[in-house]
């Protein structure tokens, strides 16, 4: 069981202990969100409306926002550790109108739709990776240590 002393300690040094943890949960999450867009390509996962009987006809497949897997295959993530911020994004310049919609093409939001498709599995993820960060230092390890400090409250 650790002590308050210790713990006193582990605060202080925080800012300096949890840059490696951020980063491992900005390309962690941004890695997540970048599986998910690719995975649900494809598919009506989302509750996208239907393609068009003309459309289905035209690909040979009932498969929205897949057609040659270049766009699917586009998406990357970008993690910038000085601004601690990380991107999930693709240069297919078809994919905004797909991702947005416009006036004929309904919009189904496979890059936004991810993020939230995944938003409590990066928060889960995200904690642990913090928790394990400040109290061992070390990002990723696994949390049951941090159980020491919370016993006595337990």
């Amino acid at each position: 069981m650790g002590t308050f002393i210790e713990l006193s300690g582990i605060l202080k040094d925080a800012p300096n202990r949890m840059q490696p943890g951020a980063v491992v949960a900005l390309e962690s999450s941004a890695q997540m969100i970048e599986d998910e867009a690719k995975r649900v390509i494809g598919t009506y996962d989302y509750g996208w409306p239907s393609l068009k009987p003309e459309t289905i006809k035209r690909k040979g497949a009932d498969t929205p926002l897949l057609q040659s897997g270049e766009m699917r295959d586009s998406i990357t993530h970008q993690v910038d550790e000085a601004a601690m911020v990380a991107v999930v994004g693709t240069n297919d310049p078809k994919a905004k109108f797909h991702e947005l919609g416009t006036v004929h093409i309904p919009a189904r939001s496979f890059l936004a739709g991810a993020a939230m498709h995944k938003e409590e599995d990066i928060v889960r993820l995200t904690s642990d990776i913090v928790i394990s960060t400040l109290f061992d230092g070390v990002p990723g390890t696994p949390v049951p240590v941090f159980t020491r400090w919370l016993s006595p409250l337990v």
